[in-house]
């Protein structure tokens, strides 16, 4: 039975001084700034330049975005995956087929990506279409991973309900045993490339009044005479 809000509790002073701690939180943003003069015309080229300063900024793990993947029955779903690799053709990364969100991109392939990068007050926001890569890329990727990482991706049913932690234990166990030093590559396990069509890379200022730069592919004339693809860059408000 719903209880009568005019009869429901009031929340306690403990629960009342959080609300009013996190209520009063604030940060004022000085680093850097972001105007359409200084910035890439290219976004992948813009990315890369903020992801290696991440990088050489030591931030904590500059490589970890947020994949977010819509369901068929429209629910989103978001987790924390690490980038393996960019270039011309998008953003890549590698995880179980038969997870959660491998399963919702076989119904919606369209994902999006997000950095932050707390400590340079910078997000970096991307949205495309999402595919898996080669096999051969797989493969090598695969190969070059740690042996226990290796021995993980056959150990864990990702996203499955388990009994306990011993069920990936003794599947660990099973596989090494099984497979010595050389497991192959599970046929369950691979990576996903993102081909971008939007970009948004944010920037933390003062007063509240963030830089936001917009990258849109162009679809009337999506190429440059030299193949490159064409991008309108816009300035949206914060």
């Amino acid at each position: 039975m719903r209880q009568n809000p005019k009869t429901r509790p009031s929340p306690g002073p403990a629960y009342t001084a959080i609300m009013t701690s996190i209520a009063d939180l604030r940060k004022s943003y000085e680093r850097a700034e972001l105007s359409e003069d200084a910035s890439q015309a290219n976004p992948m080229l813009q990315f890369e330049q903020w992801l290696k300063e991440a990088i050489t900024s030591e931030v904590p793990e500059p490589n970890a975005m947020t994949l977010a993947t819509v369901a068929s029955n429209l629910r989103p779903s978001i987790r924390v995956v690490l980038i393996k690799g960019y270039d011309e053709r998008g953003i890549t990364w590698f995880t179980n087929y038969d997870s959660r969100k491998g399963q919702e991109l076989v119904g919606n392939p369209f994902a999006a990506l997000q950095f932050h990068w707390v400590e340079l007050e910078r997000v970096v926001r991307i949205e495309g279409l999402v595919g898996q890569v080669s096999i051969e890329e797989s493969d090598d990727y695969f190969h070059s991973r740690p042996f226990d990482s290796r021995i993980g991706a056959w150990a864990s049913p990702q996203s499955q309900v388990i009994s306990g932690r011993g069920v990936l234990v003794a599947n660990a166990a099973k596989y090494a045993a099984q497979f010595l030093l050389r497991p192959p590559r599970p046929p369950h396990w691979g990576g996903y490339r993102l081909k971008p069509d939007s970009w948004q890379f944010w920037q933390g200022r003062k007063s509240r009044l963030h830089d936001q730069l917009r990258y849109t592919l162009s679809h009337a004339a999506n190429t440059t005479p030299g193949g490159e693809p064409m991008w309108i860059r816009e300035r949206l408000a914060p």
